[in-house]
């Protein structure tokens, strides 16, 4: 095995470091042993993971993911990149959302891999992370919260239990359509099109004085927030 696959823990999380000579197939071989050797250490802990020394499409990142929970109990709850300070706030987000699904008697909340596309509708009675975009014509409806590891450019409904507290995070955020609750988004203007990202910045949506409002996720706000 080498050192073709290297773990190493981060404020946030784990960071894998892959050998970027090698085969993808034997790294990912060399992932299935580590996690296994490791899944004694890691238990059932919930952690975000960097990948670093190489650079994989999206479906060796999905081959990744599934080598992990495969072979361990561990559960990543997201993919993060080299910039630490959006990375930072919007881990934030989703252990805030994980500290409420633990509290709660309620089932645990679903990870969804992949681009909602081409009308897509995804429907679900918990909490849910999504590891890709929500494209203009898709909708993403929950009962609770929805975090998007991606961009926000179709539609989303939250807080469909009726229950107050519940959020809409993306790390890029221009919503068609947002409601939370009995709550709906009124955009400040229109936007025209789905147009190229700009600078990411990861972006939370939730009530306020009976009204929907979008702001950027610092760690001031979280701290206010009644989630």
């Amino acid at each position: 095995m080498k050192n073709s696959v290297i773990i190493k823990s981060f404020q946030n999380g784990i960071v894998l470091y892959l050998d970027p000579e090698l085969p993808f197939e034997n790294v990912l071989t060399d992932i299935e042993d580590k996690f296994r050797e490791s899944s004694s250490f890691f238990k059932d802990a919930k952690m975000a993971l960097s990948i670093k020394g190489r650079v994989l499409s999206e479906a060796e990142e999905l081959m990744v993911l599934e080598a992990i929970s495969q072979n361990s109990l561990l559960r990543i709850i997201c993919l993060v990149g080299e910039d630490e300070d959006t990375n930072q706030h919007f881990v934030k987000a989703l252990q805030q959302t994980d500290s409420e699904q633990n509290d709660s008697s309620s089932s645990d909340g679903q990870f969804y891999r992949g681009t909602l596309k081409n009308g897509e509708i995804l429907e679900t009675e918990s909490s849910i992370v999504i590891l890709g975009d929500v494209y203009p014509g898709c909708a993403i409806i929950s009962a609770k919260d929805i975090i998007i590891l991606g961009g926000l450019f179709g539609e989303a409904y939250a807080g469909g239990n009726g229950n107050p507290g519940h959020y809409v995070a993306a790390l890029e955020m221009s919503p068609e359509k947002l409601k939370i609750g009995d709550f709906k988004y009124i955009a400040k203007e229109k936007i025209s099109k789905w147009s190229i990202r700009a600078k990411v910045q990861p972006k939370i949506a939730y009530v306020k004085a009976e009204k929907v409002v979008i702001d950027p996720i610092t760690k001031e706000l979280l701290s206010e927030l009644p989630i």
